[in-house]
């Protein structure tokens, strides 16, 4: 591996888990990107201490969609080849609060799906350019059948599903890899206060699964793998009981 890597959602504890485990291969070059005014000394000591060679820091605004492509250009140069974007940003939001304000229900959106189109295009551009790189996605299987409970989270994630798998496909051949990965209910700091579900992980299991797929070249991982036939079938579930499934 050369190159750095780029880590869109500097704070987030898959995303910074991620990273360090990249520095245990030879990924040596970081930069985690942040709103304005984020305190990210913690994780770049975190870093720095799992071997890294530079940890950078830059103000990234996900919701600033004009902003992206000169974000990633002026990244790029001033630290060089780009080898793995990592858009770990996002939000949970409040579903029921979602329910009755449309304005909220719009910012869901517009983080977990708008924005992420918007950053993908162009880094995929940027990649494109330099002829190699990857792209680390994040998505869910909240997006796999949208649920009641979750509705509008989950909506926003498929449709990043969607556009990662035509993005993906568009970009064979082009030498960037894009990587797609479907987590199931993570406990973090984004979960905190709420019930686990079934096949629960933490960001660490989620990023051991994502490093060894990057690794291996693979195009989609489900995390834990068991969710992959669970949904399977969960797909086939009648309209009237999957109405009344959980979160």
């Amino acid at each position: 591996m050369s190159g750095t890597v780029l880590v869109l959602g500097g704070r987030s504890e898959i995303g910074l888990a991620v990273a360090k485990r990249l520095v245990s291969g030879d990924a040596r070059r970081f930069v985690l990107a942040a709103r304005p005014g984020a305190d990210l000394a913690g994780e770049v000591a975190a870093l720095r201490e799992a071997g890294a060679e530079t940890v950078a820091t830059a103000d990234f605004d996900a919701d600033d969609l004009a902003a992206h492509g000169a974000f990633l250009e002026k990244v790029a140069a001033d630290h060089g080849p780009l080898d793995v974007v990592v858009l770990a940003f996002g939000i949970l939001g409040d579903q029921e609060r979602a329910e009755s304000d449309a304005a909220h229900a719009a910012a869901i959106v517009h983080t977990d799906y708008v924005a992420q189109v918007g950053v993908l295009t162009h880094a995929a551009n940027l990649l494109r350019a330099q002829g190699h790189g990857r792209l680390v996605v994040f998505s869910s299987v909240a997006g796999v059948r949208v649920r009641r409970a979750n509705y509008v989270y989950g909506s926003a994630k498929a449709g990043l599903d969607g556009f990662a798998s035509g993005l993906a496909d568009a970009l064979h051949g082009s030498g960037v890899h894009l990587l797609l990965v479907r987590p199931g209910f993570v406990i973090g700091r984004m979960t905190e206060g709420m019930a686990p579900a079934p096949f629960s992980s933490t960001p660490d299991q989620v990023a051991d699964a994502t490093v060894a797929a990057l690794r291996r070249g693979r195009g989609v991982v489900w995390v834990p793998g068991v969710l992959r036939p669970v949904f399977f079938a969960m797909r086939l579930l009648p309209r009237a009981i999957w109405r009344r499934m959980p979160r």
